[in-house]
């Protein structure tokens, strides 16, 4: 297991290779930037997260137009920046995207730094090879992280642990390994198509930084009705994760999962086993696991703009 210490109402931990101490939990930002969510209840969220000893802050350039870092960078005023360690994600996966996507979140969030940047969405066999192309994104992530722009590297993705396995494998042939990989890890997910099983001890192994998403699916998985949240919750966090990162769209939400790593303690074998035979076959074929088997989540295949244009000498053999 990864070593812990306590803090005022959470855990940290060591956030990979990097040496980083961060909470259990992180913050999501995409619902900090939803319309049910005004602007002063998002700033609430996050300041009285980090009052509590919550450090790990969550984003990316495409939540909600954009909505999500600016009230992100309006939180982390008058001291708050110093607090955190803030990541955010980039869809661009040439060069040109990529750098305008990373100057664009540096403006919203208004710091002179991020301290991990990730490729969002690696959800397709050829995300990799765009991303790592002598035109591609990693390159704009290198240059940036040499500029002190940004301090570490990673990846996300939901659609496929094969996908992930592959990511790395790329990352390796190009003499590049990252700082953190995010995926998503829940009671369903070890029954179908499970990074689990295929990606996490890989990234133990590796000692990367894991990020945790998903633990319910978006409130998908509970409307199976065969689990409860402060089960998602415990099982996610009890898994070798540096951070699991949980979306609140209120104070009551938030106060919940506080509560819930303030008295938290791993699920023992037994109580892992026991949840999971619960939930084996209402997972067994991804049909809580929506963002694996349609692509209701998948924000850059309804905006292929946002990846940016192919390579050039991609683009000399396209058809006509």
């Amino acid at each position: 297991m990864l070593e812990t210490t306590v803090g005022p109402a959470t855990h940290y931990r060591t956030l990979g290779n990097t040496g980083e101490r961060v909470s259990r939990i992180g913050i999501g930002g995409w619902h900090l930037g939803l319309p049910k969510v005004d602007e002063q209840l998002s700033l609430r969220i996050v300041r009285t997260a980090v009052d509590r000893g919550i450090n790990f802050m969550d984003n990316s350039w495409d939540y909600n137009g954009g909505a999500s870092e600016i009230r992100m960078g309006k939180a982390l005023r008058d001291g708050y920046r110093d607090k955190v360690f803030l990541m955010t994600k980039i869809d661009g996966r040439s060069k040109k995207e990529a750098t305008k996507q990373l100057d664009e979140s540096l403006r919203r969030l208004q710091t002179d730094h991020i301290d991990l940047v990730q490729h969002h969405e690696v959800i397709r066999f050829e995300d990799p090879h765009r991303i790592f192309d002598r035109e591609g994104a990693n390159a704009a992530l290198v240059e940036a992280r040499a500029a002190g722009k940004i301090r570490y590297i990673g990846f996300t993705g939901h659609k496929d642990p094969r996908i992930h396995l592959y990511t790395l494998q790329v990352a390796r042939e190009h003499g590049f390994t990252f700082d953190t990989v995010q995926m998503p890890l829940n009671v369903m997910d070890a029954h179908y198509r499970s990074f689990e099983k295929l990606v996490l001890p890989e990234l133990v192994n590796r000692k990367i930084g894991v990020l945790g998403m998903k633990s319910m699916g978006n409130g998908i998985i509970l409307q199976a009705g065969v689990v409860s949240a402060p089960e998602c919750l415990r099982y996610a966090l009890s898994l070798p994760t540096s951070v699991v990162i949980t979306g609140c769209d209120s104070v009551q939400i938030l106060e919940q999962a506080l509560q819930m790593v303030h008295s938290f303690r791993p699920m023992t074998v037994q109580e892992m086993q026991h949840l999971l035979a619960r939930t084996s076959a209402t997972a067994s074929r991804g049909e809580y696991e929506l963002f694996k088997t349609s692509a209701v989540f998948d924000s850059t295949a309804t905006h292929p703009e946002w990846l940016g244009d192919e390579p050039q000498h991609v683009r000399d053999v396209m058809p006509a």
